[in-house]
């Protein structure tokens, strides 16, 4: 590894881990995410344990909570914390508007977010986080595990010239990219927002790497054979480099809650013909700005 991407990964590792009274922390790897203890969700959360949380979660960007026996309005008062609730695009009939199912059977051709990606980034203002919450998981040791990478640290590990390179550039989404080969739902209309390649936290300042396999379909600086090279080596990367990865095993009742403007998710799907069950509720977020 270059020594330049050693340096940004032990700049994190070394800084001191912050005190916490209200609640307890185990970090899943030293870079991203951690397992929360401690908290009951479906109570009410005092001021204390909720500044510790938002601590927690900018500092992890990945957090677990095990064991939760939450309502639907146990799950939208939680989330709501951190924001306005974000609508489901397309809600089923006579469904709550803020609360996704996710399932998956035996009957399933396809499952949402089996690949790298950030939520809804063609949107002009993709959300701030989700929190899954799932319920039923695949038999024991039947998989559905999903791994989560950290943006900061991917754009941190790049050389010098190449961050140079990327911070100057802009990138369309298109939310039409990931129905390619199937026909999307009726009244369903795609966005199409460009966004910068390289932004910036918008509460930490913090740079991290904005692009991703599901949504981004060019860099509008450069030809298409060079855009697509460049973001190929981009995925490359973030698939195929471990330390920027963390691996989260469901048990049932666990809700992960993780911060989608630095951080892309990989559902696998490697559980057929086991089915897995739960909901989503994911938080308005705001414009990446470079």
């Amino acid at each position: 590894m270059e020594q330049f991407a050693l340096d940004a990964i032990e700049r994190i590792t070394t800084r001191p881990p912050e005190a916490h009274h209200t609640l307890s922390l185990a970090p899943l790897t030293p870079l991203i995410g951690a397992e929360v203890s401690g908290l009951d969700l479906s109570k009410e959360l005092t001021d204390d344990q909720l500044g510790e949380l938002r601590r927690a979660f900018l500092a992890h960007h990945v957090l677990v909570f095990r064991d939760q026996e939450l309502s639907d309005a146990d799950h939208k008062r939680l989330a709501s914390y951190f924001g306005e609730l974000h609508p489901v695009t397309l809600p089923a009939e006579g469904s709550d508007p803020y609360v996704l199912e996710i399932s998956t059977t035996k009957d399933s051709r396809a499952v949402a977010g089996n690949g790298w990606h950030a939520d809804g980034t063609a949107d002009a203002e993709p959300s701030l986080g989700s929190m899954l919450y799932i319920t039923r998981t695949p038999e024991p040791g039947s998989g559905g595990d999903t791994l989560f990478a950290n943006m900061h640290l991917a754009y941190e590990m790049l050389s010098p010239h190449m961050k140079s390179l990327l911070d100057g550039l802009t990138a369309v989404h298109d939310g039409l990219l990931p129905w390619q080969g199937a026909t999307p739902p009726e009244g369903y209309v795609a966005p199409r927002t460009e966004h910068p390649v390289v932004v910036r936290h918008p509460d930490t300042g913090r740079k991290l790497l904005f692009v991703n396999g599901a949504y981004t379909s060019h860099i509008v600086q450069l030809s298409r054979a060079e855009s697509g090279a460049l973001l190929a080596m981009l995925y490359d990367q973030i698939a195929r480099t471990p330390f920027l990865n963390c691996r989260v095993r469901w048990t049932p009742n666990t809700l992960v809650f993780w911060d989608n403007r630095c951080v892309q998710h990989h559902a696998t799907w490697d559980y057929y013909p086991h089915s897995r069950y739960g909901r989503r509720v994911a938080i308005n977020g705001q414009r990446p700005l470079a």
